[in-house]
């Protein structure tokens, strides 16, 4: 066999095996017809525990990409279930959009309209819709599209903000800029909305949103994308003068693939080429940096204070950012740094016992008890990880 057969094959039972088994039989209440909104580091869940918009969209959007790979019973019924929870509990029906967080009866416990939590629903409702032909919901993505570029769009600087109250009215407190609130936009919202708006491109490729796909990529060029160190800044004011000197090596090396991805996606309307050096540039500087010894990839740093845990979603990251970049130079050293990213993963990030990954790793290598399943907690960077690899490996 071959080494990419043998490769997929360890990708492929990651996801069936670990990663979708784990949350279609640990994390979905048959009972109660819902899904655990926390499950403790201790494999114990709580049925009270409010639901997170992000949590449940990135479900939706994991089990409907897995029955594309995988057209079984189990995984349309999760689909369809996250889908239903989704569309009843968390849309709101008088003013449009869907609330941050509510209770397992469907009862806002926050009603902002958080854009960053709008734009996985957008990414949820389009591979939905795509996967399983479903006008409504994609009805639906066009429809939170417009309600985005109506509210959350700066007219005057370009890009977006971060949220606003339940009505669109005023602003809201975010939950991605830092507390201090200086800071207006921030790289990781628009990545997101960037990703959401290419899935709803694939899904219906209409030039209003290609317009969009296109002016976002021309924020991460012009004010995102560090020229000089080749990593995002992080934060924003409302006129694009940067407010952090952070770096964050999960969200580089995420967005030199999905930047890729989109400037592919759109590839009539967006020369993928003026991108090409920049997402290069990111994916050597961050595995010259932070690259730990062990293949992991360290979580943050800031001047020199440095984070070097190993949290379990820049591990995802790390393989498929790393392999993009081989793909793009076929320079060895990327795919080596990819498949030690995956070797650290198999070790230390993979809860062997019950299932799906550790939150945390220390720089000890040790595990630091944390939720397995939360708001943030989610199946969809290893979930797409495998995915993403299978599809890369499948072409040989």
């Amino acid at each position: 066999m071959k080494d990419h057969e043998i490769l997929y094959k360890e990708f492929a039972g990651e996801l069936t095996d670990n990663i979708l088994n784990y949350w279609a039989t640990k994390v979905y209440d048959p009972r109660r017809k819902i899904f655990f909104g926390l499950i403790g580091p201790d494999e114990r869940s709580d049925p009270a525990a409010p639901l997170g918009c992000v949590l449940i969209s990135r479900i939706v959007w994991t089990f409907a990409a897995a029955w594309r790979q995988y057209p079984t019973a189990l995984y349309r019924t999760m689909a369809d279930e996250a889908f239903r929870i989704l569309t009843t509990h968390f849309h709101d029906k008088e003013y449009g959009g869907y609330f941050w967080e509510v209770t397992p009866e469907g009862i806002p416990t926050n009603d902002s309209k958080q854009f960053y939590a709008q734009s996985f629903v957008i990414y949820a409702l389009s591979e939905y819709a795509r996967v399983f032909s479903h006008a409504e919901a994609g009805d639906m993505a066009v429809a939170l599209f417009r309600l985005l570029e109506k509210h959350a769009a700066d007219p005057l600087h370009g890009g977006y903000f971060e949220a606003a109250s339940r009505d669109w009215r005023a602003t809201a407190p975010d939950f991605i800029t830092p507390a201090k609130g200086h800071s207006r936009k921030s790289m990781n919202t628009h990545l997101h909305i960037l990703e959401a708006y290419t899935n709803l491109y694939r899904m219906k490729p209409e030039p209003e949103v290609a317009a969009r796909i296109a002016h976002i990529l021309d924020l991460f060029t012009d004010h995102i994308i560090n020229r000089e160190n080749h990593h995002f800044h992080m934060f924003f004011d409302a006129e694009w003068r940067v407010t952090s000197t952070a770096i964050s090596y999960g969200h580089d090396i995420e967005g030199s693939w999905l930047l890729h991805e989109a400037a592919e996606v759109l590839r009539y309307h967006y020369p993928s080429e003026k991108l090409l050096p920049q997402v290069i540039a990111m994916a050597k500087a961050v595995g010259k940096e932070a690259r730990d010894p062990s293949g992991g990839l360290y979580n943050e740093s800031d001047g020199d204070h440095w984070d070097r845990d190993f949290h379990w979603w820049p591990q995802a990251e790390a393989v498929v950012g790393f392999y993009n970049a081989w793909q793009l130079t076929g320079k060895k050293r990327f795919r080596k740094w990819s498949l030690k990213a995956w070797k650290f993963i198999q070790k230390y990030q993979k809860d062997l016992k019950n299932g799906d990954w550790y939150w945390l790793i220390t720089p000890e290598l040790d595990v630091r008890p944390m939720d397995k399943v939360s708001t943030w907690k989610c199946p969809y960077h290893n979930g797409r990880m495998c995915l993403e690899m299978m599809h890369r490996l499948s072409r040989g």
